[in-house]
């Protein structure tokens, strides 16, 4: 195997749609990611099954990893032959030590490129909305770190530059300097009273704005607790945000959601959710493995007269493999069958029609397509529909490479809402919820715990918790049942 080849990524300030269209062809190839903490986790999910996840994320007080650590990271695995990825929030040239990085592979002749991303000094405004420049307001912009290798750490900057020669300031990660900021600017000229804006968490739900000018902003950010991440905006151009902020304004805005799936054909609802403006974290991550076409199911699929798929992933599945076995489809004449109507459509994508299971009749051979079940499910299956052959054509687990990045993502939340979409979320909720530290959160009265059909309810009940309520028909999403959830806010 030869040298591999680096991409070092810019994912963006923190909603995932913010990454550019190459930084995810760049994941979905990469045998190795290395990723920052302030990436979002959903990213990751482009990655290949066989991908190795390496966490080496920086907080104020720890590292994770080093610098020079995570360089001799990207040089051993590039060396191996493998092809790497450098997920970094952001962009990686703006304060993300892409340079160093890059150096470090050119010494050893490694292939690399890199790849910008949205930086937060421009994304965090636009979320909090306010652009950094504006035809009344400011035609000159600049980013700082507020925060460098001097001895101090205080940033050594061109300050009276900085004051009299530009309109906005974006300064990043600057909450340990925020004193230090607004007395030089203020001391080189800025007037005390210029608008001041600190956004934790921009584009995030999580995201805080904390306003005040730079005679006021240090106590009021004391006050709130803010602490970094953030971006601290300088500049009259803050005065637009009242007029024009609308991230704020989503009807989920603010809400942090830990969404338990109970397996991997549970149809996730969190695109729907974060689209209202709410963060999602869902548990655990599920891993999908096609499975071979059992011989005797092989030999039989153009005979039977119907066909009953139990999932979508079932869909997918069966029409791979029918492909990889060289059955033309033309020969398989079954009337086909769907438990969901998710299923139907992905059928219908393929040119076929299928029905509800709801009106399936009873004559003829009926084969049932789904993932791997347990024997108690197979029984069920007997009993309801009676004489049947069984394809399993893919079978789930539980995919352990994401226990870091959940773990981390629920440390960094403050879980307004949990989620329970069934009896079996429930059950794993509980299975799972030592391991990942959230056994404190079923019983604290700030958090919200919200039960999606009746079943759920019960099951929740069983196990001695008391849910805040029971909203049936939440996905697909109606304004009522928005409405309710905004209301456990």
């Amino acid at each position: 195997m030869g040298i591999g080849k680096v991409y070092l990524v810019g994912a963006g300030p923190g909603d995932s749609e913010l990454i550019t269209v190459k930084g995810v062809e760049a994941i979905k190839k990469a045998d190795v990611i290395l990723y920052d903490r302030l990436v979002n986790p959903r990213l990751l999910e482009y990655a290949k099954a066989n991908c190795e996840l390496i966490y080496c994320g920086k907080l104020p007080t720890r590292h994770f990893m080093k610098q020079d650590e995570i360089n001799q990271t990207l040089l051993e695995k590039a060396l191996a032959g493998f092809t790497v990825v450098r997920l970094k929030g952001g962009d990686p040239s703006v304060f993300g030590r892409v340079g160093e990085e890059a150096e470090v592979l050119a010494d050893y002749n490694v292939n690399f490129e890199i790849v910008p991303g949205i930086t937060s000094g421009i994304a965090a405004p636009l979320y909090a909305g306010i652009p950094v420049t504006h035809r009344d307001y400011a035609g000159s912009f600049a980013m700082v770190t507020a925060h460098d290798k001097s001895k101090n750490g205080k940033p050594d900057i061109d300050w009276e530059g900085l004051a009299r020669g530009v309109q906005t300031i974006a300064f990043y990660m600057g909450i340990s300097n925020l004193e230090h900021i607004c007395d030089n600017l203020i001391l080189n000229g800025k007037s005390p009273n210029t608008p001041v804006i600190v956004i934790r968490w921009g584009t995030w739900s999580r995201q805080q704005c904390v306003e005040g000018t730079l005679s006021s902003i240090v106590q009021k950010v004391r006050d709130e607790n803010i602490e970094n991440p953030a971006i601290t905006l300088v500049g009259d151009i803050v005065a637009t945000r009242e007029k024009t902020k609308w991230f704020e304004k989503k009807p989920l805005f603010g809400q942090q959601i830990l969404l338990a799936r109970g397996s991997a054909d549970e149809k996730s609802m969190a695109a729907d959710l974060i689209d209202k403006g709410a963060d999602v974290i869902e548990f655990p991550k599920w891993e999908i493995k096609e499975k071979a076409l059992d011989r005797a199911v092989k030999q039989k699929v153009t005979s039977y007269r119907r066909i009953l798929f139990k999932t979508t992933e079932a869909v997918t599945h069966f029409f791979n493999l029918l492909r990889k076995n060289k059955i033309d489809i033309r020969h398989v004449q079954a009337k086909l069958y769907c438990l969901q109507p998710s299923s139907i459509i992905a059928i219908e994508n393929k040119g076929l029609i299928a029905q509800s299971a709801d009106n399936m009749d009873t004559d003829g051979s009926l084969l049932i397509i789904g993932g791997k079940i347990k024997n108690e499910q197979r029984w069920k299956l007997d009993y309801k529909y009676g004489v049947h052959d069984y394809a399993s054509v893919y079978e789930t687990s539980i995919d352990e490479r994401f226990d870091m990045v959940i773990k981390r993502s629920i440390d960094d939340a403050a879980i307004t809402t949990i989620l329970l979409p069934s009896s079996d979320a429930v059950h794993m909720y509980m299975k799972k919820a030592e391991h990942y530290e959230l056994s404190s959160h079923l019983n604290d009265p700030l958090i919200s715990v919200i039960c999606l059909n009746k079943q759920a309810f019960q099951t929740a009940t069983m196990y001695g918790l008391k849910p805040t309520l029971m909203v049936e028909n939440i996905n697909p999403f109606t304004q009522a049942s928005v409405n309710v959830m905004a209301k456990t806010q």
